[in-house]
């Protein structure tokens, strides 16, 4: 029997949407991306699958699908799933690790040359008709950079900004004992530890209990005054009002966001009004080619699940539903 497949969004990019067309499969978007609307499905249909992009998959929805058997984030930030309803009943909760890695550094470098040179700022002006010259940019070259999170997407920043001139230093739980897998980065122990070493911070850690505003007063107060933050992982992670103060303060020359810790910004947010933050709306992994590499990623992990021949257990997140 063919598989029903729903995807958490209005589309697919069209290499994920091939695959599932080639294995028969009857694919369900959103019209409305909402947590209602993904319950109502799932309550409603025989999904086997959950292709999840950014709507919300509670625990309410999950529990309200008998027939689901397999879920894949489409890119690797699962804290829009709640994983542990889905381990609760065996079901495994694949990423797609890497896929969007080029993109997202790609956007984190563009951020962090924004913030340094106020490029965001300028550009406003002059469309606005003025002659505005920022003259007060930061150099880059002979800085430190310290990147919290140190997988795919944080090596490749570092290449280029090792490349640019830059001293990089890094922090990973998962690398504590480790050896850096970038020539001329050295780790670190803590996010305390670095802190005080860096000309810019760049945040690349996936949302948990342990990272929810792991940057806050504190940690903002222990950085180079006029230090540049950059943040490409998720606005949770900051604590906003103190990010704002430091920002107000001078305590940092400028901040680049493509996360925010509510989504989308809402209006009046003072992030908005300052001019020495530069914004996007979190679409550092959504570029065609990175759109298409997730859409194909999550279309094998759940195809290879349903089909008897899942993906290397590497991309799942709660491994313990094998044992």
């Amino acid at each position: 029997m063919n598989p029903t497949i729903l995807v958490t969004a209005p589309k697919l990019a069209k290499a994920g949407a091939d695959l599932l067309a080639q294995a028969g499969a009857r694919v369900l978007y959103l019209s409305d991306p909402s947590v209602e609307e993904v319950e109502r499905i799932m309550t409603t249909e025989p999904v086997d699958a959950v292709i999840s992009r950014t709507v919300q998959l509670t625990a309410r929805a999950i529990a309200a699908c008998p027939t689901l058997k397999v879920i894949s984030k489409h890119g690797v930030g699962v804290s829009n799933i709640h994983v542990d309803a889905a381990t609760a009943r065996g079901i495994p909760v694949y990423v797609t690790s890497g896929a969007n890695a080029q993109s997202v550094a790609e956007m984190t470098l563009g951020l962090m040359f924004a913030a340094a040179r106020r490029i965001g700022w300028m550009d406003a002006e002059l469309h606005a008709g003025r002659w505005s010259r920022a003259q007060d940019g930061v150099e880059l070259h002979g800085k430190t950079l310290g990147l919290v999170g140190f997988g795919q997407i944080g090596q490749r920043v570092a290449t280029v900004c090792l490349a640019l001139g830059m001293d990089v230093v890094a922090f990973d739980p998962a690398l504590a004992d480790g050896k850096s897998p970038v020539d001329r980065v050295r780790l670190v122990p803590s996010l305390d530890a670095m802190l005080p070493l860096v000309d810019v911070l760049s945040l690349h850690v996936p949302l948990n209990k342990h990272t929810r505003n792991m940057v806050g007063a504190t940690q903002l107060a222990a950085m180079r005054r006029g230090a540049i933050l950059v943040n490409t992982a998720r606005g949770e992670v900051i604590d906003e009002p103190a990010l704002i103060d430091a920002l107000q303060s001078g305590q940092l020359h400028a901040a680049g966001l493509d996360t925010m810790a509510t989504e989308p910004l809402p209006a009046g947010s003072p992030l908005a009004a300052l001019p020495n933050v530069v914004l996007t709306p979190h679409v550092g992994g959504s570029t065609p080619a990175a759109l298409a590499g997730m859409a194909s990623g999550a279309a094998r992990n759940v195809l290879g699940w349903l089909q008897g021949q899942p993906v290397d257990a590497s991309a799942c997140v709660n491994p313990q539903v094998f044992s």
